[in-house]
């Protein structure tokens, strides 16, 4: 049986006036209707989130850092069923979606340490000629209501990225889930709820990017935009949001330079699982890889050999790990760019046809520098591998991008290890490891077209807050 869900607006839950059908990315079979949130409706949940921006102040930090343990302790006891959510909205696989899920619960434990971490400083005011016989201090407020707008790769932790940092630092929620993940959005609120988070402290509002979205972004009462997604629409949200704080985690098309390893099967391993784990629809998947011209034979043959290990299929068994593209349009688009790279002159090592919205794992070998898996955002299972002579010649190429989020450096020299950091234009520099990594209490972000600001817990919640000075004449 089919379900009517409901959107979470004023503490209640509210059916839409209309509703569009969620489809299985893998199967194409209708498996919930979802209510679209009209115009009024997110008003209301925008009056309403400011409105309980008083109940959220009001908590003392412990009680916020209560509400977001008895979230983590609720996933951790409900941590199959969100498995199986993820699974059927957006075909992760089922292994996989464990994997978020246990993050998600890590996450917001982070976030609830983080809420009795969030403090000020002293300012040694008579440090100054003017300041003798003052005393300074500076508090970290919330700034009220946050919007947060969230994509379809990781719809329960990259949810949690916004909301447990927006709760640490007593702020209120008004979330815009993915049109095709809103099943894990509706979860979280419930589980929220159950938490006792006060009502009106947290609204899931469903629709269209150009509707729901743009109200968000130019509404006054929004103080904050957080978003991760597109780069098109992140630049669109920067035009339209006026003086609003603004986090943007955007595209990206990492690479890794491979210039000297003890263990190159290790090292394949790791590229594989970093170039194609949830069919590459991950923010930081390896898109790119420069290694040098000596390692290039050994690396590809394991790579490849790990490749026909993968199994591909239906994302709920147990075994799968590579399945459906979230669109067939993004794998058609995907088959695309392959066979642009091979008119170009690139060669396909493995992979490269597509079945419907599955692609196959596909390496690619001397793609030129002008095709689009070289230059764009692929997010599909796309791999290429190109060889370099000089060190500097690799760390040129990473550089040759519009992005700039994470990298990653395989090398035995600690001189090129620390000349890679220095050098490299990205937000995040991995040494002896893939650029894919990432742990949920590091600051997580991009330079360049990636984006602005910062995820992970700390770094988040405090930009999630507004710093006031105070000034004692003594």
């Amino acid at each position: 049986m089919i379900t009517e869900k409901k959107m979470f607006v004023n503490g209640e839950w509210h059916e839409g006036k209309t509703t569009y059908d969620l489809k299985s990315p893998y199967s194409g079979e209708v498996i919930a209707k979802i209510p679209i949130s009209t115009k009024e409706d997110v008003l209301e949940a925008v009056d309403s989130a400011k409105k309980a921006t008083a109940k959220m102040k009001a908590l003392s930090a412990l009680e916020r850092s209560q509400i977001l343990e008895k979230v983590a302790r609720l996933f951790e006891e409900q941590l199959e069923e969100c498995a199986q959510i993820l699974t059927r909205e957006n075909a992760k696989p089922l292994k996989a979606a464990r994997g978020e899920i246990q993050r998600t619960i890590e996450t917001y434990k982070f976030a609830a340490e983080e809420a009795k971490r969030l403090t000020g400083e002293t300012i040694p005011m008579d440090a100054a000629k003017g300041g003798k016989g003052k005393f300074g201090y500076t508090v970290r407020e919330p700034l009220g209501v946050i919007g947060a707008i969230t994509p379809f790769n990781f719809p329960f932790n990259l949810v949690a990225h916004k909301l447990g940092p927006a709760f640490a630092a007593g702020n209120t929620v008004v979330l815009k889930p993915a049109s095709q993940t809103p099943l894990s959005a509706i979860k979280t609120a419930k589980i929220f709820e159950e938490a006792g988070l006060p009502a009106g402290a947290l609204h899931v509002v469903i629709g269209r990017g150009g509707e729901v979205g743009d109200l968000l972004v130019t509404h006054p009462d929004i103080k904050l935009i957080t978003f991760t997604g597109s780069l098109e629409v992140g630049v669109d949200i920067k035009a339209k949001s006026g003086l609003k704080k603004v986090t943007l985690e955007l595209g990206s098309n990492s690479s890794v330079i491979i210039d000297s390893v003890e263990d190159i099967n290790d090292v394949a391993i790791r590229c594989v699982e970093g170039a194609f784990a949830y069919a590459g629809q991950v923010c930081i998947s390896i898109q790119r890889i420069f290694v040098k011209k000596d390692l290039y034979e050994a690396l590809t043959k394991a790579m490849i050999q790990k490749v026909r290990e993968l199994k591909i299929g239906d994302p709920a068994e147990e075994e799968t790990d590579i399945s459906a593209l979230i669109q067939e349009k993004e794998a058609v688009r995907a088959e695309e760019w392959i066979r642009e790279a091979e008119n170009a002159g690139a060669n396909i090592l493995c992979g490269g046809k597509r079945n419907g919205s599955i692609v196959e794992p596909t390496i690619i070998a001397n793609v030129p520098a002008h095709v689009s898996i070289n230059c764009k955002e692929a997010f599909a299972p796309l791999v290429l591998v190109n060889t370099y002579d000089k060190w500097e010649e690799a760390i040129e190429r990473v550089n040759d991008s519009q992005y700039g989020l994470q990298a990653g450096v395989y090398t035995t020299s600690i001189h090129k290890a620390f000349e890679a950091v220095a050098q490299i234009e990205v937000g995040g520099v991995i040494v002896n490891d893939i650029p894919s990594f990432r742990v949920d209490q590091m600051p997580y972000g991009g330079v360049k077209n990636s984006g602005t600001g910062r995820e992970g817990i700390k770094y988040a919640t405090e930009e999630m807050t507004e710093l006031k000075l105070a000034v004692f004449n003594l």
